[in-house]
């Protein structure tokens, strides 16, 4: 028979108890200051955007291109895994099948990523 042990809870001596609330009145404390010395004046100008557009549609595709070519890797090394291990099984088969499946879309989305977003920039206008 399973026996369930239920705890009681734990008082905590006084000096612990204002331990505690110190912790927390400091912590927060230091979260309401930090962000007022980050609005403190630089003394010069302020930049809104770092960068352009255009730059920021080429960092997006590089990033959606290296994001999705490793993905499909994964899924590529996922099926040669299903594929070996599979011992005629035609269950692990499929599963392998359909692994190689998304492998190959996502290789062809991480192809198509620049088309794709040449396109949303010229939406943009940028």
């Amino acid at each position: 028979m399973l026996r369930v042990r239920i705890n009681k809870p734990v008082q905590l001596s006084p000096v612990r108890r204002v331990a505690r609330v110190c912790a927390a009145v400091s912590t927060v404390v230091l979260v309401v200051a930090v962000p007022a010395a980050a609005q403190a004046d630089p003394g010069g100008a302020a930049y809104l955007a770092a960068n352009s557009l255009p730059v920021v549609i080429t960092n997006l595709r590089n990033l959606i291109m290296g994001l999705l070519a490793g993905l499909a890797t994964l899924f590529l090394v996922l099926a040669g895994v299903y594929w070996a291990t599979a011992g005629g099984d035609p269950g692990q088969v499929e599963k392998a099948k359909g692994a190689l499946r998304n492998a190959l879309i996502g290789y062809g989305l991480a192809v198509l990523s620049p088309i794709l977003l040449q396109l949303l920039q010229g939406v943009v206008g940028g």
